[in-house]
């Protein structure tokens, strides 16, 4: 791709640097034609400059108490104080010196690394995360997993260990393609991608093309599959494999490697050689049928979740429920589900996508980019609140990543955001400039938690002075609070905000959410800690 300055190609990818949004062939023959043309490097320094002016509506900029107050936040250290989220740490350069600044940061990072190193790539940290997992639970029936497993959480990354499933049906993926559908009682050992260990139980394994050569090993067999579908069922002292599909090896210490092809079945007793029989789809009939038994459990939950939700919507303390029900291409308003107080009767959503919810039958929103939000107007005053809310993170972009926040810094006024580092941050927002209280969480939305279902919420009590954040119906960090009430709430957004600073925001004001929106619930009492516990049981997605 080639480009030449001016045309409406030039344009376009000018447009798709702004907006995060441009292909790495654009970025290519952008980098190339700001190298050799100074024309279109001024071109291109202008729109920047024009873009990051225009990306807070100057209609709502504060008054100069409001940009002080996001000042004041600036100049606190995190140091020892690991509870503090700083709300705009970052010195904003004057319009004066805005546009040198610019130029010359584009063409230093022009010659060194190209526009596409600056726009689309971050710095790697040297201590960043890794995983060495290498499977995950996709789905369950009724499993009930052993003590030294623990609970576990369909969507949960597995790394190399004991999985022990007392009863039920589980499915594991193992990050080769091979899948594994597990009855209880049964013990499986992740040793790595394309290796289990199975002493004791029940699987059925499907091996596409691309896991070809996984490996299931008993105390008997170690199974080589070629492509295929096969099950076992083992014990300490006997191993019954059979082949569905395909062909698998059997490696054994008392005999020579052997095929079994589709429709053959081996059993090994102890030491004995392994004896041919004919294989039996019916001894798994239970395994074949776990999808279809899957989609029925999910179906009953979403059941029960709807029943749950007729009487939630009586509660007279909810104030604001958006359910995310019955969504259509044409329709951006949602509708506020609280049959018991109608101050605010709808929300709005602007952008958005509509996706798939915590059940198949059911309808979530996307936060995909920087313009996708939920506008809603709360009028009142309260002296206690607990915000909760479904959401699934697609990645923490944002040094603070929006979940519900008021318009601007006015006193009363909330901001629930998460932290880039899987912090979870309360700001208060006081009279006077500059008086404001964080009350942030330790480090709780961790990567292995990205993709899955998670219930937030948070408790903010006027009365007793306290502040509790949640996390999938437990309490992961009480705060006592400073500021007391009146509360005042106003225009706010969910999922992104509208910084009410000075005409110059720095990036760290930009709190879009990147990830999905299930539910939302806003409740002007203090929920208890087993009120929120059950809020969290009766939303989960598995039982």
């Amino acid at each position: 791709m080639t480009l030449s300055f001016p045309s409406p190609q030039f344009d376009d990818a000018v447009a798709a640097v702004c907006h995060g949004s441009a292909s790495e062939v654009e970025m290519r023959a952008l980098n190339e034609l700001l190298r050799s043309d100074a024309g279109a490097r001024d071109e291109y320094l202008i729109r920047i400059e024009l873009h990051s002016r225009l990306a807070s509506d100057r209609d709502l900029f504060s008054s100069a108490s409001d940009a002080e107050a996001g000042r004041c936040l600036a100049d606190i250290g995190l140091g020892d104080q690991r509870t503090v989220v700083a709300l705009n740490p970052a010195e904003r350069t004057t319009p004066k010196r805005l546009l040198p600044v610019l130029a010359l940061a584009a063409c230093l990072v022009l010659t060194a690394l190209g526009v596409g190193g600056l726009w689309l790539r971050q710095p790697a940290s040297r201590n960043g995360a890794t995983s060495t997992a290498v499977a995950m639970l996709t789905r369950a029936v009724d499993a009930r997993w052993g003590q030294s497993t623990g609970p576990l959480r369909v969507g949960s990354a597995l790394e190399p260990g004991w999985l022990r499933l007392e009863s039920g049906l589980a499915q594991v993926v193992f990050y080769s393609g091979a899948r594994l559908v597990l009855e209880g009682p049964t013990e499986l050992r992740l040793v790595s991608t394309s290796e289990a260990i199975c002493p004791t139980g029940r699987v059925l394994a499907e091996v596409p093309q691309p896991a070809r050569g996984f490996r299931l090993k008993t105390d008997q067999f170690n199974v080589v599959d070629l492509g295929t579908a096969f099950g076992i069922d083992s014990t300490q002292a006997r191993t019954e494999v059979h082949v569905f599909k395909g062909k698998v090896e059997l490696l054994s210490g008392t005999a020579a490697r052997q095929s079994l092809d589709e429709g053959q079945a081996a059993v090994s007793l102890g030491n004995a050689p392994p004896r041919l029989m004919a294989a039996r789809a019916a001894a798994f009939a239970s395994l074949f049928e776990f999808q279809q038994r899957s989609l029925a459990s999910e179906a009953f939950r979403y059941e029960q979740w709807q029943f749950a939700s007729v009487q939630l919507n009586q509660d007279p303390s909810l104030v604001v429920r958006l359910d995310f029900e019955n969504l259509n291409g044409m329709d951006w308003t949602l509708r506020n589900a609280a049959e018991k107080n109608q101050s605010v009767p709808e929300a709005t959503m602007v952008g958005c996508q509509r996706g798939e919810g915590r059940w198949r039958e059911k309808q979530a929103i996307e936060f995909q980019n920087v313009n996708d939000r939920v506008r809603m107007a709360v009028p009142g005053e309260f002296e206690t609140l607990t915000l909760a809310a479904w959401v699934r993170l697609s990645g923490l972009d944002r040094q603070f990543n929006s979940l519900f926040m008021c318009d601007g810094f006015e006193p009363g006024t909330l901001h629930w955001l998460i932290r880039n580092d899987g912090v979870l941050g309360l700001t208060v927002f006081g009279p006077g400039s500059g008086n404001f209280q964080i009350m942030a969480s330790p480090p709780v939305l961790t990567l292995d938690k990205f993709g899955m279902w998670i219930h937030l919420a948070v408790v903010l009590d006027g009365k007793t002075r306290h502040v509790v954040h949640y996390v999938n119906g437990d309490p992961v960090s009480p705060h006592a609070l400073k500021l007391g009430p009146p509360f005042r709430l106003g225009p706010a957004e969910l999922g992104n905000w509208n910084a009410r600073s000075d005409p110059n925001p720095a990036p760290s004001l930009v709190r879009n959410l990147s990830g999905s929106l299930d539910e939302f619930e806003l409740f002007s009492r203090a929920l208890s800690d087993a009120e929120i516990r059950e809020l969290y049981a009766k939303g989960k997605p598995d039982p």
